[in-house]
């Protein structure tokens, strides 16, 4: 599944083989996302990992900020697919 875009945010949903992983990707994604001071919305159920991105200091809205840390989201998520 894609990245769906709005006006004020980018929104996605992981999907791992299980929970571990789910988690092993979110705990290493916390590093890259601390390195880039860009929190994203995220939660996670079993194997999913939802996620919301938008950049508040700019009236929460999709900046590349946004963009930027979806790629390094989406890089990483081939490594547990």
């Amino acid at each position: 599944m894609a990245w769906t875009e709005s006006a004020q945010k980018l929104e996605r949903t992981f999907t791992f083989n299980n929970f571990i992983d789910a988690f092993s990707w979110m705990t290493s994604m916390a590093i890259e996302v601390e390195k880039m001071n860009h929190h994203p919305e995220w939660n996670n159920v079993y194997n999913k990992v939802h996620v919301q991105l938008t950049t508040h200091d700019a009236g929460n809205k999709v900046t590349q900020k946004d963009r930027d840390l979806a790629q390094k989201m989406d890089q990483h998520y081939t490594k547990f697919i």
